[in-house]
């Protein structure tokens, strides 16, 4: 009994240490070019990307073709997915800018709300996808990390976990025509 009380509480402790170690999206306020959403994703971008599994090994490639047009402070991100496999997708982002700096957006697949802030030339989003895998859909959870390169180009790298376990990482890089 005694035994497995440390272990929790090294577990515990281990676990806290990490999440004071990450990085946040306020540590890159001050990079440049400053990241603006509504500027950046309204018109057509072109995505090139990839998916590897927690071994690293790439499981898949993709191609995405965006149509993005913001009103105000609502913005819809409408993506066009090809795959290395044959197999085609769409998910339409719904995108809200808040007064807070706060960014959230829904998609068909997405469950509930996803949840982002920018700071500087980066922006953080985190939510959970409905991911079809063969004859099943799991429900994964995302961290985005997007950085602003130049005026056109910006390259992403989110992380996908499940029960806190990191499945794998997709690459992403955006060029805006």
């Amino acid at each position: 009994m005694q035994r497995r009380l440390v272990l929790s509480a090294a577990v515990a402790s281990s676990a806290s240490l990490i999440g004071c170690a990450s990085p946040q999206v306020g540590d890159y306020a001050s990079q440049t070019p400053t990241l603006d959403l509504a500027q950046y994703f309204n018109g057509t971008v072109d995505a090139h990307g990839m998916f590897q599994d927690r071994s690293g090994r790439i499981v898949k490639r993709f191609t995405v073709v965006m149509d993005c047009q913001w009103q105000g402070n609502q913005g819809v991100l409408d993506e066009a997915f090809s795959y290395s496999d044959g197999t085609t997708g769409r998910r339409i982002w719904r995108l809200t800018r808040h007064a807070d700096g706060r960014i959230t957006g829904t998609a068909d697949d997405v469950v509930g709300e996803a949840v982002g802030h920018t700071a500087g030339n980066t922006f953080r989003w985190k939510y959970t996808l409905q991911l079809p895998v063969d004859d099943k859909v799991y429900e994964v959870q995302f961290d985005d990390w997007m950085v602003l390169i130049d005026e056109r180009v910006m390259l992403n790298r989110a992380t996908m976990t499940k029960f806190g376990l990191r499945l794998g990482e997709v690459t992403l890089s955006f060029t805006k025509r």
